[in-house]
């Protein structure tokens, strides 16, 4: 049974990670707050608990990992949620990216590409008070059935943006995805004007596990 505790000693880690991603560039307060709110070592299995707050990516099995603290604080930060907008996350894992969401008050809708993955987190995330709509299928095609979403988030790089994602969103709306080979991506942000006019960002590299499916990887 898996015992869920906050002790001093992992606040006091939270802490010391928020200055971490202070020292790297992360700004965005409620984001901080919501890492803060959000214990990561409940994430984590028994054996790798010590590292819990290391700014690292660790494995969660079933060949995927939790992603980095200042990855999920950068994609957070570039998605800039607003508290009750409609967000879809491709690729939920562990779960650790839809608690962010989550506290930062979106609406989260998450769909998961594995099965195993699919069953743990939809079975973990209401234990520790975090509500979110979970979906098992391929995130490459969206979710078409509660679409239109105001925000979308990728977390599994992607070899070309997905355009059912892009038709997916509001005008106004904002995708944030890892776009690349499968070694290396570049972070994107994509902000629809009008339904023909993308406005593309590009920021630092990153090394996300593949997206799978139709408008994935193979």
């Amino acid at each position: 049974m898996l015992k869920l505790e906050d002790s001093y000693l992992h606040k006091g880690k939270r802490r010391e990670l928020i200055r971490t991603l202070r020292n790297k560039g992360i700004s965005n307060e409620a984001i901080l707050e919501a890492i803060n709110n959000v214990p990561r070592h409940f994430f984590f299995d028994s054996a790798l608990l010590s590292h819990a707050y290391e700014d690292k990516a660790f494995p969660i099995g079933e060949g995927q990992t939790i992603s980095q603290p200042y990855t999920v604080a950068f994609q957070s930060e570039l998605l800039n949620v607003v508290p009750g907008e409609k967000v879809l996350e491709i690729g939920t894992g562990s779960g650790y990216q839809a608690g962010i969401l989550y506290c930062l008050g979106a609406k989260v809708h998450t769909i998961e590409f594995n099965k195993t993955l699919y069953e743990r987190t939809k079975r973990f995330l209401p234990k520790i008070g975090v509500r979110v709509k979970h979906y098992y299928g391929d995130g490459s095609l969206g979710l078409p059935e509660q679409a239109p979403f105001d925000k979308i988030i990728v977390t599994a790089g992607a070899p070309v943006v997905p355009k059912t994602l892009l038709l997916q969103l509001k005008i106004g709306g904002v995708l944030v995805i890892p776009v690349g080979d499968r070694k290396q991506q570049q972070m994107l942000k994509l902000t629809k004007q009008t339904s023909k006019k993308i406005l593309k960002e590009t920021f630092d590299n990153f090394s996300f596990v593949p997206l799978l499916g139709d408008e994935g990887w193979e």
